[in-house]
């Protein structure tokens, strides 16, 4: 079996006002105490709103639904402890009307990003979902993400979860991909043959000066330089679990999929750059409402076609993990009840900030899955 790994980002919001709260610290050191944690499970991440939680090594789905619905409930309650909130959205929905930045992490690589991009390093306020695949070796792992490329796009707009930013709503899905897109190395990934030209652009890149190191490379997929994976990176961070687990199915089922089409010499698709990056610029923006970019085609199709097209991509790897209804079903949940994205427009219209904040909490035990809806773009109005 191909094991998995997942990795969640979390913002923390101020309980009474909802704004970004720089608690990282506390809210770890309360998890430390939580009966459901080991120590040390809950890390830092760039800002110190922000709180990053990370599976083991898990050989199937029901396993990965475990360990996050694990952490979302723990860190929840450590959270309340110290008077905020975890919440799963891909951005901050609001911010504060005279803006202070949210403080980076104590570590020296962050404080030289901020030294680089101290701007765009405040307005990294937004949270995604990482899914590791093992690969059997580079070459095998290089060779796989120049096939699953003209995907990433679908997983985008599937995982969208990222609507409102600064107290408007952006008229996109995935804001969170629009403010990451603004790093230097960022977005769909350049094709590449096999490690050895995997390598040589990182070499290229980092001998620009503009990125600084391997781990500057922030591609919506890459191979890991911490494990032997293939990292995809395209979702948001999920409302919720089940959505989080048909996404982390189905991106293994991808991943599997290209690694056997290498390993059998099947002649690659390979759209240009410029249309992929166009395409998942594209799905950010409407998500599964419209149409997306057809991967062979390079021309619209409707999103419920393209999602459908992946589906029958991946369903022999699907099959074979015994995956197959599980992230089946997830999907057409996905498709029926809307993304991330659409429901927190919906929770928003409905029951208004209060609501939002309810929908969005991280905790299985009070999040609400949401309804079907869709809603016009407007003002994320908070309390006073």
């Amino acid at each position: 079996m191909v094991t998995l790994g997942v990795e969640e980002e979390y913002l923390l919001l101020d309980d009474g006002t909802g704004l970004p709260a720089a608690r990282a610290s506390r809210v770890r050191a309360a998890a430390d105490r939580e009966a459901g944690l080991a120590e040390g499970e809950v890390d830092n991440e760039l800002l110190q709103a922000q709180v990053e939680v990370a599976t083991p090594v898990c050989e199937d789905l029901a396993e990965v639904a475990a360990h996050l619905t694990r952490f979302r409930r723990a860190v929840s309650a450590a959270a309340r402890r110290t008077g905020c909130r975890v919440v799963a959205t891909g951005a901050a929905p609001v911010a504060d009307r005279e803006p202070v930045p949210v403080p980076v992490t104590e570590k020296p690589r962050y404080h030289a990003m901020r030294a680089q991009a101290a701007h765009l390093v405040d307005e990294q306020l937004i949270n995604g979902m990482h899914i590791h695949v093992a690969i059997p070796d580079r070459s095998a792992g290089a060779a796989a993400l120049g096939r699953l490329r003209p995907w990433l796009p679908a997983l985008v707009a599937l995982g969208a979860n990222s609507p409102f930013w600064d107290g408007l709503d952006t008229g996109f899905a995935s804001w969170r991909t629009v403010v990451f897109g603004r790093w230097p190395v960022s977005g769909v990934p350049p094709y590449a043959r096999d490690a050895a030209d995997y390598d040589a652009t990182l070499e290229r890149l980092l001998a620009t000066g503009v990125m600084r190191e391997p781990h500057q490379a922030y591609w919506h997929a890459r191979l890991s330089d911490r494990y032997p994976t293939l990292e995809v990176r395209a979702p948001d961070v999920q409302l919720d679990v089940p959505d989080a687990v048909t996404i982390a199915g189905l991106t293994r089922a991808l991943v599997i999929t290209a690694l056997r089409e290498a390993d059998t010499g099947t002649p690659p698709l390979i759209p240009p750059h410029e249309i992929v990056r166009a395409a998942g610029w594209h799905a950010a923006r409407h998500g599964l409402g419209g149409d997306l970019v057809d991967p062979v085609s390079g021309e619209p199709a409707p999103a419920g076609a393209v999602v459908a097209a992946l589906l029958a991509y991946v369903g022999p790897a699907l099959d074979e993990a015994g995956d197959a209804d599980r992230v089946t079903s997830g999907v057409r949940r996905i498709l029926a009840e809307g993304t991330g994205a659409v429901r927190q427009r919906h929770a928003l219209a409905d029951a208004g900030f209060a609501g939002l904040l309810e929908l969005v909490a991280a905790d299985p035990a009070t999040a609400d899955v949401g309804a079907p809806a869709t809603a016009d773009a407007g003002t994320v109005s908070r309390p006073a």
